[in-house]
């Protein structure tokens, strides 16, 4: 249903964009239109009006006497100014300037103005008058007016603000229209009347109403309007039917057919949909569209019955891989620890492929009681055939060297096997040693593999610059040389692939080997596991959200050493942090010790110091609560190591300062004691905190 809906909508859509398309063309149109022919309709009448103004302000200037306006405006001038305030106010002035000036009329002046008359009443004229500029520039002094009501002789009047003090008023103003508050529209000029020496003497003034054509302009604009509205309208009229047979409704039945598809693809039965049957016949790009998309439907069909077999068959390959995948880590050893019987040395591993199959791998296995071998590889190249070659290397280096070959001779006997049937010309980096686990001694052979980083007793992980042979599989015939390393109780190897050194970030940087013995050595005092997760945690930092570009594999080992502790595989003991089980752990601590020959005073110092710390950590350690307390006994010789864990409030008992056992009792102060005491009686202490836990360990030796 929501597709119907959404086919409607665009349907409906389409016919108001055709109909919104068409209007707003019209509206242009019309309005180009209109606008073009009122514009032309309004210049011709406002050119019409302004001519009949100058040739009627022109007409009246033919009629009329300059030097005897010129006689009138000096005659009235000497009367004496006109002073119109007065003149309105003072009723004996305004007699007294009116006779004056009445005086001054004769029969020239009677004549000029029925002149003006004539030509005002003749010709529709609302103003015709006949005035001086006076000096200065800004009042006018009224020598004739064709208006009865109008201002006669010798009237000065106050010219307009935009004409004051504008000396070029007495050439004259061209026609112009303006619009009055009183008169309304108007086309006014002013003609300068000249004598026989072409200076100007007077001006007349022609004022036309133009009310009755700015109406009809009015008018006529209305009427064009609604013209255009009502041809609008018919256009729409006519037009959208036409749009709605020859293009919605084929739009409208191709949407349809198209919608079919894919319910009938989802029926399986694409051969008999709607849009294969459609044939529309409308000779224009509509018609083009139908076959184009005919033309899909087949190809997208086409597209989804090859889609479906590669992804089942992709499927069937992922499934593969998976098992691959599986299948060789299954093949190395992935159980930790490995060997849970022995004591003398600590080994872990991992691998990271690349992708879902490696190339890389290690291997370690005991040769016999006393030998443990130790292989770490590179096969050339990714993916399933490197993963094969892989497995096939694997398993010979490990027949070889079980054999009982040295490193050299093993990687010899690998080189030729592998080079007798191998036409793919692959080839893989080793590193073999193999370690005497009662003396330390370690012999190896390089063919062609990154260099083993070691940690001697109490130092720190440095690169072992070993002998290098060429790679296995690259010629046959070649010989390989061993080499020696004296390992001491405590040393640690550390070997891995290319991957783990050139492990490249975003910037396209690589890890290094500098950064790799760096991470070790930031955790050389753990053991192997943890200072592998280490270096992989510092190379996953540095590489961020950049694709991982090569398998990554390390291995390392401790030797230890056959008779330097003890292992007990109940050799802790974890309790909850009260008063209560500090008798717990003391007597799990003395069960402990009686396996050494300690005294009785030694044993006696051994159960105040673990009473002590632990009743400290049920003391203060927890606040408001209740925590954990592990406390671990390990025997070597002639001694016993006591380790007491919580993750409490991080407190370091080494670093409390002594009490002045010097000084007398009563100044001594409270507390301190208890500490002191555990200093004073055990022979080594120490102290750190390390992943929110407070790690204390004392030493006592017989």
């Amino acid at each position: 249903m929501p597709s119907i809906e959404n086919k409607k909508k665009r349907l409906i859509s389409l016919r108001f964009k055709t109909v919104a398309m068409i209007l707003v063309i019209a509206i242009v149109l019309s309005v180009v239109a209109v606008t073009i022919s009122y514009q032309r309709y309004s210049s011709a009448m406002d050119k019409h009006y302004k001519t009949l103004a100058s040739n009627l302000a022109t007409t009246a200037v033919t009629q009329l006497d300059a030097d005897a306006l010129l006689y009138y405006y000096n005659e009235v001038k000497k009367i004496g100014a006109f002073d119109n305030d007065r003149y309105v106010s003072d009723v004996t002035y305004q007699a007294e300037f009116d006779v004056k000036a009445e005086s001054l009329k004769d029969d020239k002046y009677y004549e000029m103005l029925d002149t003006l008359f004539d030509i005002k009443e003749s010709n529709d004229i609302l103003y015709l008058y006949v005035q001086k500029l006076d000096a200065g520039g800004t009042t006018v002094t009224y020598l004739l007016d064709a208006d009865d009501d109008g201002e006669q002789l010798g009237v000065v009047h106050p010219i307009s603000v935009e004409l004051e003090g504008n000396n070029s008023i007495e050439d004259g103003i061209p026609a112009f229209i303006t619009e009055y508050e009183d008169d309304g529209w108007l086309v006014s000029t002013i003609v300068p009347v000249k004598d026989s020496d072409g200076n100007s003497v007077a001006l007349v003034g022609v004022d036309i109403s133009m009310d009755e054509i700015m109406h009809d302009r009015s008018f006529y604009l209305r009427n064009v309007v609604i013209y255009m509205i009502i041809a609008v309208a018919l256009i729409c009229a006519l037009i959208l039917p036409t749009v709605n047979a020859k293009m919605v409704k084929p739009i409208n039945t191709l949407s349809h057919a198209t919608g079919s598809f894919v319910e009938n693809r989802s029926n399986g039965k694409q051969e008999d949909s709607a849009l294969s049957k459609l044939n529309l016949k409308t000779g224009d790009e509509i018609e083009n569209l139908c076959d184009s998309v005919k033309q899909m439907e087949r190809d997208i069909n086409d597209y989804i019955d090859n889609l479906t077999a590669v992804t089942a068959e992709k499927e069937r390959i992922g499934a593969e891989l998976e098992l691959a995948k599986r299948i060789q880590a299954d093949m190395l050893p992935n159980v930790f620890p490995p060997f849970p019987d022995r004591a003398d040395f600590e080994i872990y591993a991992s691998m990271t492929p690349a992708k879902e199959v490696g190339g890389d791998f290690y291997d370690f296995f005991l040769v016999d009681d006393k030998h443990l071998a130790m292989v770490m590889a590179d096969v050339s190249g990714k993916g399933v055939p490197a993963a094969l070659f892989m497995m096939m290397s694997k398993i010979l280096i490990q027949n070889a060297a079980n054999s009982g070959l040295s490193p050299a001779d093993a990687l010899e006997t690998v080189n030729n096997q592998i080079c007798a049937n191998n036409r793919e010309e692959m080839f893989v980096t080793v590193w073999l040693g193999i370690i005497d686990l009662d003396s330390g001694l370690l012999r190896a052979a390089n063919a062609g593999h990154e260099k083993p980083i070691i940690m001697n007793a109490g130092g720190d992980f440095e690169t072992y610059m070993d002998r290098h042979g060429f790679v296995i599989g690259g010629m046959s015939g070649l010989k390989y040389k061993n080499y020696e390393i004296q390992l001491e109780k405590g040393s640690k190897l550390f070997i891995y692939t290319d991957g783990v050194a050139e492990a490249t970030d975003k910037n396209e940087k690589l890890f290094g080997l500098e950064r790799t013995v760096d991470a070790l050595n930031e955790a050389k005092s753990e053991n192997p596991m943890f200072i592998i997760e280490n270096v992989k945690k510092r190379v996953d930092e540095f590489v961020g959200e950049a694709p991982q570009f090569d398998d990554l594999t390390m291995l390392c080992f401790e030797y230890i050493g056959s008779d330097s502790k003890v292992i007990d595989a109940d050799n802790e003991i974890t309790v909850d942090a009260t008063l209560e089980n500090v008798s717990q752990t003391v007597d799990f601590v003395c069960e402990k010790a009686e396996a050494l020959p300690f005294s009785t005073k030694d044993r006696y110092q051994i159960d105040v110091a673990v009473d002590e710390i632990v009743s400290n950590v049920a003391r203060y350690a927890y606040i408001g609560t209740t925590g954990k307390v592990t406390v671990k006994a390990e025997t070597g010789d002639n001694s016993l190591t006591i380790t007491v864990i919580d993750s409490g409030r991080p407190y370091n008992p080494p670093e409390k300062e002594d009490p002045d056992v010097t000084l007398p009792a009563e100044a001594r102060g409270v507390g301190g004691y208890g500490i002191y005491i555990v200093k004073k009686v055990m022979d080594e202490i120490t102290y750190e905190y390390k992943d929110g836990h407070n790690i204390l360990k004392m030493t006592k030796k017989c």
